[in-house]
């Protein structure tokens, strides 16, 4: 049986002692590496090429970054992130770097091996909490989506729409270009692009129209 070669990264010793520790004790894995940094992560991922990445997601460097590399240069490579926020936003900014799994710190020690398994096997790994927030979410977009489009007879890009959240959210240009991982004139066009789409003078309107 091939084993599920797995790379942990993690600033915090202690954690991946027990990140590693967990695993092999399960003879389906072996940890070929364990790394303290995202830039790190990176690296040592494109050379040892593991099945499965392991991330922290605050570590130096940052992990969602991390993950977006290693997702884009080896597609079969599997990105699990590894955290203790349950922030929402953290979880959409992992999947959207291409991250297959979004794990809290404090998940039992004999869950992570099936949880990985799972992810190799082609599975999400997602706390339950956290997916009936997500679906809650997608729910309430679609309903401000589907007043925009009545109110405005225009359709928006998946972008767009991502950048006219994140405006309602009141963030600046600079934090949405971090958000989605573009440069800060790709925001501005897609600003640009929603005033003149939706007929609305400034940000403050776009606001405005999707709270309606």
């Amino acid at each position: 049986m091939k084993q599920i070669t797995v790379l942990v990264a993690d600033d915090h010793a202690p954690t991946r002692a027990d990140v590693v520790a967990a695993l092999e004790q399960d003879k389906r894995f072996t940890v070929i590496a364990q790394v303290p940094d995202a830039p790190t992560a990176v690296q040592t991922a494109l050379h040892e090429r593991p099945d499965v990445c392991l991330l922290d997601i605050r570590m130096p460097g940052n992990g969602i970054s991390a993950a977006r590399e290693i997702t884009s240069r080896l597609p079969g490579t599997k990105v699990v992130m590894l955290t203790i926020s349950h922030d929402q936003d953290d979880l959409l900014n992992a999947l959207r770097a291409g991250a297959a799994g979004y794990l809290p710190k404090d998940i039992d020690p004999s869950r992570l091996p099936h949880a990985l398994h799972a992810v190799y096997r082609g599975e999400a790994a997602i706390p339950r909490a956290l997916v009936t927030r997500l679906v809650s979410e997608f729910r309430d977009h679609g309903s401000r989506r589907r007043t925009i489009l009545s109110e405005t007879g225009h359709d928006l890009t998946s972008r767009e729409w991502e950048v006219l959240e994140l405006l309602r959210r009141g963030l600046s240009t600079a934090e949405i270009a971090e958000r989605l991982f573009v440069t800060s004139v790709t925001v501005r066009t897609h600003v640009a692009a929603l005033l003149k789409k939706l007929d609305v003078p400034d940000r403050a309107a776009l606001r405005r129209l999707d709270e309606r």
